[in-house]
């Protein structure tokens, strides 16, 4: 027996729940609540009839806590033998929007009872909170109309300097003492920093390395120019592997409030400020601030698993992520201490489709804690204060941040996600070091046909073991992707595409990635780092960025084979390390470029790779330089003895159409043309 229930912002609890809108009396209709859908379906489930929907009508849903889905609301299996998604739904548990309309589960708050007042000689709108004054409630995060407001910030463009880190700066030794030894204090430059008001409540952000270090300050001491920080930055406060001060910016700066769009929030007293842009009414405005970390959570407990759901137009928003000391200062690479505005834990074959995830403080979706067989497809995932999709390792928290532990069992390793056709972009306003789409020790992943676009770190990483250990990251594919825009000159050492440790199986083939640009090293296409072994990166298209189109760290066996590598700033491809056993076999490649070299210099001490049949085009006619060495010296070392230099003759380069006309060219080394017409989402047809 099939049974509906329906939600609507305009029904009540009391109500059955049946109908999609009240009756003319108003004594009968659908639920005001998703939670109480969800109670409802329950009594439904445990008498084992299937299936059941529920109906959300369109509009906002506050939520007061998130959402929680247990055992108990599982559905069963589809009736035919594996997964199917035509048949899936039939037995599954469908939480679904009301066709064409949109219902937005939010995890904040409608603030009102703004008047106009004065400040500093012009008006503002303000309102007291008092949850806010009495320690219940903060807030980093404020979406205004639909749009994400900003805290005021200094500068107002650009970045500060640090003059000069004080305590303990260890330059000599190991090093991962001298990287990993931070600090809690600097000297600023004349005229950057003040003793504002509420000092405490400011931010400062130092963009170093592949971080960002997010730090309170306790003090500011104008007459010696010294900051006081609430904890010790997680890296050192250089500039990368200068030997100058990290840049820096700061944020909710009271003194800074000045510019229309922007709030500012008085914790001490409970104020909440605001000032309107041209056009904005204040008995109109919406204004949300987000009160929950997460917006709804799918979770088993102990051996029973959550299984057989599926949620179909549904938008989740207004989230904050607010983490500890200790939690930032364990491993902050790609955000993955920060979770997601919707988590899932021991959860089997729930399926997202046509979901939205927008205006959120953390990552849009966390899969974590072995679920495996998860679908989240033709999705949006957008303005975000973290990443999009993150696929981790371990059931707890805490094995997000300390990685796997002594104890750590590969049962507990997320398998068999498949993240497809979404768009997933505008990230990093909370963490800039987050990622599109972050997959930790997995197996099985797939991430396919997906545009993610504009985040200030990487567009896609994979792995999460450094060196050549056992590693349960095997078996992922990332393919036909369109990833560009990335960098965004905020941070180093970030790549399109990134990758970590031992991984067979895994494959990168048919992406489309443009638009790299790191703020100082290291802004790559395809970024094999530390022990990246055993990877099939395979006719895909790299052009524009600010470093080179590929780059190995140090790993084993990769091949690189039948790509196009075009415009490297530096380069078109480099090494960071030569080994004993071979690197990467680099063949049948194209590199086309107009500025730098073919081959980076430095770590070519021995070739340690196989690197031939590739074609090589200066088309700014300059002598090509392969490492420091013309090409006759490059090929007496053993490398590109088959290689040729000549124009492949692309359609229209410069427009991004490296359409292959000069196809008699690329037969000679073996390169084979490859569509690139299906990259980024597909139609659902």
């Amino acid at each position: 027996m099939s049974h509906t229930f329906y939600v609507s912002p305009r029904g009540d609890d009391r109500w059955s729940g049946t109908t999609a809108d009240p009756n003319e009396d108003r004594t009968d209709g659908p639920f005001a609540g998703v939670g109480r859908a969800r109670d409802a379906a329950r009594e439904v489930l445990r008498s084992g009839e299937l299936p059941v929907r529920i109906v959300l009508r369109g509009g906002l849903y506050e939520l007061d806590e998130p959402l929680v889905f247990a055992p108990e609301d599982s559905g069963a299996p589809a009736p035919t033998e594996g997964w199917n998604i035509e048949v899936g739904p039939d037995r599954s548990v469908v939480y679904e929007a009301y066709p064409g309309e949109v219902p937005i589960l939010s995890g904040g708050k409608r603030i009102v009872g703004f008047k106009p007042v004065e400040l500093d000689g012009s008006m503002v709108w303000a309102t007291h909170l008092p949850d806010v004054a009495s320690g219940k409630w903060y807030f980093t995060q404020l979406w205004v109309n639909g749009r994400r407001a900003s805290r005021p910030k200094l500068p107002k463009s650009g970045r500060f300097k640090i003059e000069e880190p004080l305590g303990e700066v260890v330059t000599e030794g190991d090093i991962g003492r001298r990287l990993f030894t931070g600090q809690n204090m600097f000297r600023y430059r004349e005229g950057d920093l003040s003793a504002w008001k509420n000092i405490t409540d400011v931010e400062f952000v130092a963009l170093h390395y592949w971080i960002e270090s997010r730090i309170n300050f306790v003090s500011v001491d104008t007459n010696t120019r010294t900051a006081t920080l609430a904890r010790k930055s997680k890296m050192r406060l250089t500039d990368d592997f200068e030997s100058d001060g990290a840049p820096y910016y700061v944020e909710n700066v009271f003194e800074a409030f000045d510019e229309p769009g922007t709030w500012y929030l008085d914790r001490p007293r409970g104020i909440l400020y605001y000032r309107p842009l041209a056009g904005e009414n204040i008995d109109s405005v919406e204004i949300i601030a987000p009160r929950s970390t997460r917006v709804m959570e799918i979770g088993g407990d102990g051996d029973e698993w959550v299984r057989h759901m599926r949620f179909s137009g549904i938008q989740f928003s207004h989230t904050e992520w607010t983490v500890g000391e200790e939690e930032l200062t364990a491993t902050p690479q790609a955000a993955c201490h920060v979770g997601g505005a919707v988590r899932l834990e021991r959860a089997h074959d729930i399926v997202f489709d046509r979901c939205r995830v927008h205006h959120v403080g953390s990552y849009g979706i966390e899969i974590a804690g072995g679920s495996h067989d998860i679908d989240v497809a033709h999705c949006a995932i957008s303005d975000l204060g973290g990443g999009g999709v993150k696929v981790w390792h371990g059931f707890e928290e805490g094995d997000a941040v300390v990685g796997a532990g002594p104890d750590w069992n590969h049962t507990e390793s997320c398998r068999l996600i498949r993240i497809t056709d979404c768009r997933i972009g505008d990230g990093g306003y909370r963490f800039h070091q987050a990622v599109g789409v972050l997959v930790g020790m997995c197996s099985g992943v797939q991430i396919l046909h997906n545009e993610i676009h504009d985040f200030d770190y990487s567009g896609v990483s994979v792995g999460w073991t450094w060196g050549y250990q056992e590693s349960y990251a095997y078996g992922n594919l990332i393919e036909y992707n369109h990833i560009h825009d990335i960098g965004r000159r905020m941070l180093s050492d970030m790549g399109g595409i990134y990758t970590l440790g031992v991984q067979p199986g895994t494959r990168l083939t048919h992406n489309v990635i443009h638009d790299v640009w790191s703020r100082g090293y290291g802004g790559w296409g395809i970024y094999n780092d530390e022990g990246s072994s055993h990877i099939l990166v395979e006719d895909n298209l790299v052009f524009r960025t600010k470093s080179c189109g590929y780059n190995q760290h140090y790993g084993e066996e990769n091949i690189i084979r039948n790509n196009i590598f075009a415009f490297g700033g530096e380069a078109q491809f480099s090494r960071g390390r030569p080994e004993r056993h071979t690197s990467f076999r680099f063949t049948n490649n194209i590199l086309y470029f107009d500025s730098g070299g073919a081959v980076l210099a430095g770590n070519w001490e021995s070739l340690g790779a196989k690197i031939d049949r590739n074609l090589y085009f200066n088309r700014s006619g300059k002598p090509l330089d392969f490492a420091g060495n013309d090409l006759a010296a490059w090929r007496a070392r053993g490398a590109d003895r088959d290689s040729i230099v000549d124009d492949p003759r692309f359609r229209d380069p410069d427009s991004g159409d490296f359409t292959v006309t000069g196809e008699s060219v690329v037969r000679r080394i073996g390169f084979r043309p490859f569509d690139l017409s299906d990259v980024g989402p597909r139609d659902e047809g």
